[in-house]
């Protein structure tokens, strides 16, 4: 055992002490902490180190500092309900702050909010978002889409991507794989039917840890989004031969705020959120280092129109900034960094 007072001796025997220590304490027994995933910093679908102070070199489209990506969560029509098949009443994103889920029976008042969404808040989105000339990507719920064609085909006329958000509203933590697998391809198949065109990103929104191998395995998907971990995509090279890409989305920049305590208040504390976010990422990007930024929206918070006023004024400011923003969807960005940063390795084979 090592007497502390050495310490006190000198620089030497000081060194001496910490390299003896630090084999010491590899050398001991800790039953009651220790795990096989200590020191690692990559492990099990986790990577808590990413690109460090190395990030890669980003050119966006016309040298813009910043790729902002609205996303727009269509859900409205495939939550809980028990006219879903569901056991209980939804309790999430709604303007009840705080609201449970009732079990075994139907939340009148519930279902009237989530119905504003479809009924009236996407159609004032919409209109926004063709009168500033702005694209997005709809995160869409299979079973929400299938219950408004009206709405899909709005999505496709205005030039959106629609990305899968899963085919229904849930909680996936607990979902039997088989049961959550057929739920992929049963939404990749309604995307087809109703819009012509399979989805190519998926956010599942509630997943579970098998989810990500799952999208990977359907085959079809050139990128998912249940990540929250970096300002920039990255690559997961766990399942099969070929790398798979994720698009981090945020539930900071995210209207889901207003339905949360201590969160937005009113639609100027949005619109200045977004403001502040974007303007650092911005001179992240003039001293060399630009990433993305995802903006998240539902149809029936932000589509109330006291807040769709912060909305319309964020979008002002950033398409005042001109070249430095490009505000663009989130297939483009996959399609730019599978150009421009496939693994190196494995160049050859796209």
């Amino acid at each position: 055992r090592c007497d502390p007072t050495i310490f006190f001796i000198g620089n030497d025997t000081a060194t001496s002490f910490q390299t003896m220590a630090f084999t010491n304490s590899n050398q001991h027994d800790y039953p009651l902490s220790t795990h096989p995933n200590d020191g690692k910093s990559s492990y099990d679908g986790r990577d808590v180190v990413g690109y460090a102070a190395k990030p890669p070199a980003v050119h966006w489209p016309g040298g813009a500092k910043v790729a902002l990506n609205l996303v727009l969560n269509y859900e409205e029509g495939g939550e809980n309900c028990l006219l879903h098949g569901d056991g209980e009443s939804e309790k999430l994103l709604s303007d009840m702050v705080g609201a449970g889920a009732i079990v075994g029976q139907r939340h009148a008042n519930m279902e009237s909010l989530y119905d504003y969404g479809s009924r009236a808040g996407f159609w004032r989105l919409h209109d926004l978002l063709l009168r500033k000339n702005v694209p997005c990507t709809v995160f869409a719920v299979g079973m929400a889409l299938e219950r408004n064609p009206t709405a899909a085909n709005a999505m496709i006329k205005a030039g959106w991507e629609v990305a899968s958000h899963g085919y229904r509203w849930w909680d996936y933590q607990n979902v039997e794989e088989h049961v959550e697998r057929e739920h992929i391809r049963r939404t990749v198949q309604i995307h087809k039917d109703l819009l012509g065109i399979r989805p190519v990103g998926m956010y599942q929104g509630k997943p579970n840890v098998n989810t990500r191998k799952l999208v990977a395995e359907e085959g079809g998907f050139l990128y998912d989004s249940d990540s929250y971990a970096d300002d920039l995509p990255y690559w997961s090279r766990e399942y099969g031969d070929k790398p798979h890409l994720i698009i981090p989305y945020t539930l900071s920049e995210n209207d889901m705020k207003f339905a949360s305590p201590n969160g937005f208040s009113n639609a100027e504390q949005f619109s200045t959120y977004l403001k502040d976010s974007l303007d650092y990422l911005v001179q992240e990007g003039q001293r060399g280092s630009p990433k993305m930024m995802s903006v998240g929206l539902h149809c029936r918070l932000v589509g109330r129109p006291g807040r769709t006023k912060g909305l319309d004024d964020f979008l002002d400011y950033a398409k005042s900034l001109g070249d430095d923003v490009w505000i663009c969807r989130r297939d483009q960005i996959a399609s730019h960094w599978y150009q421009h940063h496939y693994p190196d390795d494995l160049k050859s084979s796209l």
